[in-house]
């Protein structure tokens, strides 16, 4: 898979597992809504796992972009590639090997993407 140069690639499984972490932390420590962590590995070429929060607001969901961001690039030395800020409906936060949705609850429940990424295993829930 070609990614930019900027987007944080993990090195090894245990570099992808503290990536993980580290976004579900975030957005824990964020209070995000909801959140889901769905494991692709194997199954998709795109990402190792894709998480999907959501925020109570557009001003919540710019600020645990924004703070998710700065922790990934803090915390691995590179940028994760965000989408979606002007708006902050749906930032979609491509971090390498997670990537991250982060929706006001409308707008999730609309694209409903958990339901088209879980391929039947309901065991997604983070």
């Amino acid at each position: 898979m070609a990614t930019s140069p900027n987007v944080v690639r993990s090195s090894g499984a245990e570099g992808v597992e503290a990536l993980h972490k580290l976004v579900l932390d975030s957005l824990d420590d964020d209070q995000a809504l909801e959140t889901v962590s769905i494991p692709l590995a194997g199954k998709s070429s795109i990402a190792d796992y894709m998480v999907v929060a959501s925020g109570r607001s557009t001003r919540q969901v710019a600020s645990m972009a924004n703070k998710l961001a700065e922790k990934i690039k803090a915390e691995f030395g590179r940028s994760a590639r965000v989408e979606g800020l002007p708006t902050a409906d749906w930032v979609l936060i491509d971090a390498g090997d997670v990537i991250v949705h982060l929706f006001r609850p409308e707008v999730r429940s609309f694209y409903n993407l958990e339901r088209m990424w879980a391929f039947g295993d309901p065991a997604g829930q983070a």
